[in-house]
Parts: structure tokens; C-alpha cells; sequence
């Protein structure tokens, strides 16, 4: 069986914010910000909403060649030139051998990130077959109740999204064999969060140091 926790490990490079690179058989970036390092240019690249910290072309630009492939929501979609595919939630695409599934994420009780401006995560199976869900910016919504993943990678910073004790409770109701905190320690959030997060959660917790 495979050891989905043990290869996650080795696979997923948390980048800081909410910016992750797959690596394996196929080269994925979601939401790539503020890249110091001369990164692997990606076959895909996933873009969650237009803000700034997640929607960034100045370093997309750094990651992408001819074959790479955009994968945006309207509103940041026209940010991008070449292969850009546009998405909303309930959306699936396979690249390369790489399934995506788009899903929601929006705020319930916030103003930041309403429903209607179409922010969305993923779930992204990899040619490995490990199925990894990016939350994106987003509280702990009802449509979370139908993803199975083997992988969380959620928001617990608070503020712009859910903090801590919201995140803990997606990542019990969905059951991934792993979960990873994100957004925090850039713009709100810190390792206090991340922290409470693990304490929190019933299922296995990592937390990634930002590889820069």
C-alpha cells in the first residue's frame, strides 16, 4: 500500500503563504508568491483567486515555459498569456495525466473573499495518485463535507480565512492521512496558529518550514 504520508513528505515544498510545489512526475505550483529561488519550471501552475499573495505573475513568469499550463478563475485569468484555462468550482480537468478537480472557497462571515467572486481551491491528483486538496482562501464552508482527499493543505492564520480552531474542524470532517497548515507566518498568522492547529486536529499534522 502506498505510503501516502512518508512520499507527501518528500513531494510537497510548502513556499510560505499559500504557495506549494508538487514535485514527482509532474511539476505543480499553486499559488506561487514571493520566489526567491530559482525554481523547476512547472508543467502546471495553479492560481486559487486574484489577490496579490496568490494571484502573482511576477513570479509565475519565473516558472513557466511554452508547454506550462495556467490554470485560473476569471478574475486573475486574464492576468496571464499562453495556455491559460479558465475554471469555476464543480470544474474538472485532467493535464497531463493530472486530474483537478475544482471546488469552492469563499468566506461565510467575512467580506474578503465573497462567494460570487468565484475563489476556488483544488483537488489535484497526481500522476502518483495522491490526491491533494488546496483549500485556498476560504472559511470552514459546507461544500467541504464532500471532499476526500488523502492530503489537506489548509488555511489557519485567521483574519482572511479560518483560523485555527475552524481549520482543525475541516480536517477532522474530512479525514486526510495528512494535513498541512498554511497561510500563516507572511500575512496574518503564526506558528501559534499552526501550532493550535495540530493540537486540534485528530489526523496526522505537519508543519512545513517555507522553503525560500
Amino acid at each position: 500500500m502506498l505510503d501516502v504520508v512518508s512520499t507527501t513528505l518528500k513531494q510537497i515544498h510548502w513556499l510560505g503563504q499559500a504557495a506549494f510545489l508538487i514535485t514527482g512526475r509532474r511539476i505543480i505550483y499553486i499559488d506561487p508568491y514571493q520566489i526567491q529561488f530559482a525554481g523547476e519550471v512547472g508543467d502546471m501552475i495553479l492560481i486559487t483567486h486574484d489577490h496579490a499573495d496568490h494571484c502573482s505573475p511576477d513570479d509565475v513568469k519565473w516558472l513557466r515555459k511554452g508547454e506550462t499550463v495556467i490554470v485560473a478563475p476569471p478574475a486573475c485569468a486574464a492576468k496571464f498569456k499562453g495556455d491559460v484555462r479558465i475554471v469555476k468550482p464543480g470544474d474538472t480537468l485532467t493535464i497531463k495525466g493530472v486530474t483537478i478537480e475544482v471546488v469552492p472557497a469563499y468566506n461565510v462571515d467575512k467580506p474578503f473573499h465573497p462567494k460570487e467572486a468565484g475563489g476556488v481551491g483544488y483537488i489535484v491528483t497526481t500522476v502518483e495518485g495522491i490526491r491533494i486538496y488546496h483549500a485556498g482562501d476560504t472559511d470552514l464552508i459546507p461544500e467541504m463535507a464532500q471532499v476526500k482527499a488523502d492530503v489537506a493543505l489548509l488555511p489557519v492564520g485567521g483574519t482572511y480565512t479560518m483560523d485555527a480552531v475552524e481549520a482543525a474542524q475541516a480536517a477532522n470532517q474530512i479525514k486526510p492521512k495528512l494535513a498541512i497548515p498554511m497561510h500563516w507566518g507572511t500575512v496574518v498568522g503564526s506558528r501559534q496558529d499552526a501550532e493550535k492547529f495540530r493540537e486540534l486536529c485528530k489526523v496526522e499534522v505537519k508543519i512545513l518550514k517555507p522553503e525560500k
